[in-house]
C-alpha cells in the first residue's frame, strides 16, 4: 500500500498548495500554479507505477489539478480568466518542450557522474516531443470543453450549493476527452494493446477520483472569495 499512501499524500499536497497559492496571491497564484502543474505532470506521466493493483501513469493528480484551477477561476472570476489560465498552460508546455529539446542535444561531459545524470534526463525528454504533442492537443481541447461545460452547467444550476454539479459534470467529461486523446497520441504503439487499455482505464479512474475529491476545494476557494479573504496580489 506504499504507492497508494504516497498517491494520497500527493493528492492532498496538490490541493492544499492550490488553495494556499490562491489565498496568498489571489488569481495570480492560480495562474502561477498552471505552469507548475502542467510541466510537472508531463514529466511524471512517463513514470508507470502500480496503484490499487493496476498499472497507471503518474502525473494524473497534477494534471487533474489544472481542471480544479480553471473551475475556481470560472466560478469566482468568469470564463475569460479561466481561458487565460489555459493559454498560460499551453504556452508553458510548448516553451518547456522547445528548450529541453535543445538542452538534450548538447554533448555531455565525460565526467561519469555528469554523464549518468545527463543520460537520465535525456531519456525523459527524448520521449517528450510525443508526450508534449499529446498534451498540447488534449490539454487545449479538454480544457476548452471544461470551461464551456462549466458555464453551461452554471446556467442550469446557478446556486452556490450546486457548485458540485457544475464542477463534477464539467470536469469528468473533460477528463474523459483528455484521457482519450492523450493516451492514443502518446502511447499508441509504445505499449502492447492490453497495457494501453489498462493505462487508459486506470488513468481515467484516477482522474475521476481526483475530480470527486477536488469538489470541497472549489467550495473553499469560493468561500474565501465571497468572504473577502482573498487579497489580489499585484505584479
Amino acid at each position: 500500500m506504499r504507492n497508494e499512501f504516497l498517491w494520497a499524500v500527493m493528492l492532498l499536497i496538490n490541493f492544499l498548495a492550490i488553495i494556499f497559492a490562491y489565498s496568498k496571491f489571489g488569481k495570480i497564484g492560480l495562474y502561477i500554479w498552471i505552469p507548475i502543474s502542467t510541466i510537472l505532470a508531463n514529466i511524471q506521466v512517463v513514470m508507470l507505477v502500480d496503484l490499487f493493483g493496476f498499472g497507471t501513469t503518474l502525473g494524473n493528480i497534477l494534471y487533474a489539478g489544472g481542471f480544479l484551477v480553471t473551475d475556481i477561476l470560472a466560478e469566482n472570476y468568469g470564463k475569460e480568466h479561466a481561458k487565460k489560465a489555459v493559454r498560460i498552460g499551453f504556452f508553458s508546455l510548448l516553451v518547456m518542450t522547445l528548450i529541453m529539446q535543445v538542452a538534450v542535444a548538447f554533448t555531455p561531459s565525460n565526467v561519469e557522474e555528469g554523464l549518468l545524470t545527463f543520460n537520465g534526463v535525456k531519456r525523459i525528454f527524448d520521449f517528450m516531443p510525443r508526450i508534449a504533442i499529446a498534451s498540447l492537443v488534449s490539454y487545449w481541447i479538454s480544457q476548452s470543453h471544461d470551461i464551456w461545460a462549466y458555464e453551461m452547467w452554471r446556467k442550469k444550476f446557478s446556486e452556490r450549493k450546486h457548485i458540485w454539479i457544475r464542477n463534477n459534470m464539467s470536469t469528468m467529461i473533460s477528463q474523459l476527452i483528455d484521457n482519450t486523446i492523450f493516451t492514443l497520441i502518446a502511447f499508441w504503439g509504445v505499449y502492447p494493446r492490453e497495457v494501453l487499455i489498462e493505462i487508459f482505464i486506470t488513468t481515467y479512474c484516477m482522474k475521476f477520483i481526483v475530480a470527486v475529491f477536488d469538489t470541497p476545494f472549489v467550495y473553499i476557494a469560493n468561500y474565501l472569495k465571497i468572504s473577502g479573504k482573498i487579497k489580489e496580489a499585484e505584479l
